[in-house]
């Protein structure tokens, strides 16, 4: 049995192999009616050995649907190959199956990627689609469409998201116990809800505890880990530096650790630090991380289910799902002149 030059098994082959019209054959793998139970056995029993699969398009112009949805990132980074890992868990034993896609670059040169991805896969490929992080909070689109860690603004959208409010509260209220009152704060990516909210839960700490905010010890990091260097480096030069720094995510805080050492200083002897997000890496530093955990997986999980239920035309209570935040405390936080 011969193949097609790209090795891919064609219809035409498996009714050759079968011994039928490939008109039978498409009648089997269609599961339309006129075939005689033995013939139907019979000639899946060869595509089987032969391995035929339909190409995803051409599955999608019979049938107007794959039976396959997307993932859509911006890029691969810690944060979305976490939530891309609860995607799969969710995937497994629905019939559906995962498609991941990256845009691959830097926010500055990919405001509206999603539309961009979209516009190539939904419809086409994908029967719905998955956004991580996505710049816009609405989108064109012919499918359902859920957003992860949406934009800033109100969204039609269906959303899945942690708890950035009660997270933020978490991180300063820890280090204020801590006896901390001079905390930095590398901030996250403007354009994005998390941010925005991780911000607000400094603040509202702060207020809580009595404590006046010093602007001067916001610097903005973007989520980015050359940026988040860079503002660390500010916060940790300034003549009355901060004795402690809360970065909006996980990879500002590695980045944080790591000019600390550069320039001489002690964690979390002169200097504690603390992390939003959890990803392996965190526990992993030199010193361990201390974070606020959000559910990364669950967050992939909890939307790829919530995209199944929409594609199935299946009722949801809730398209704006909130998961909860939880405090790790490691070794790179300790109390004030520890």
């Amino acid at each position: 049995m011969t193949t097609t030059h790209n090795g891919r098994v064609t219809m035409q082959q498996v009714a050759a192999e079968a011994g039928v019209s490939v008109s039978t054959v498409s009648k089997v793998i269609n599961g339309r009616y006129g075939v005689a139970s033995e013939t139907s056995e019979h000639v899946n029993a060869v595509i089987s050995r032969l391995g035929y699969e339909a190409s995803l398009v051409a599955r999608s112009l019979r049938n107007t649907r794959t039976n396959v949805i997307g993932l859509l990132v911006m890029d691969f980074e810690p944060f979305s190959t976490e939530v891309l890992k609860g995607a799969a868990d969710a995937i497994r034993g629905s019939g559906f199956e995962l498609v991941a896609y990256s845009a691959g670059g830097g926010v500055d040169d990919h405001i509206g990627w999603e539309s961009r991805a979209l516009s190539r896969v939904m419809g086409t490929l994908v029967d719905g689609a998955v956004l991580v992080t996505p710049t816009v909070t609405d989108v064109r689109h012919t499918g359902p469409v859920v957003a992860v860690d949406p934009h800033t603004g109100r969204s039609s959208l269906p959303t899945v998201t942690s708890d950035n409010l009660q997270g933020g509260r978490l991180a300063v209220d820890h280090l204020l116990g801590l006896g901390h009152r001079r905390i930095g704060m590398i901030t996250g990516r403007p354009d994005l809800s998390s941010a925005e909210l991780r911000e607000q839960g400094y603040r509202d700490a702060h207020a809580a505890a009595g404590v006046p905010v010093d602007e001067s010890l916001l610097v903005l990091g973007g989520y980015d880990p050359e940026q988040a260097r860079e503002a660390s480096r500010t916060l940790l030069t300034m003549a009355e530096p901060p004795s402690a720094i809360f970065a909006a995510n996980d990879i500002s805080a590695l980045a944080t650790l790591e000019v600390a050492a550069e320039l001489g200083i002690d964690v979390p002897g002169r200097l504690s630090v603390v992390g939003f997000d959890n990803i392996p890496e965190s526990a992993l530093a030199d010193p361990p991380l201390t974070t606020v955990q959000q559910p990364m997986r669950q967050l992939g999980h909890d939307a790829v289910a919530m995209l199944i239920a929409l594609i199935s035309g299946a009722e949801i209570e809730d398209t704006h799902l909130t998961l909860e935040t939880t405090m790790v405390a490691r070794g790179s936080s300790a109390a004030v002149g520890r």
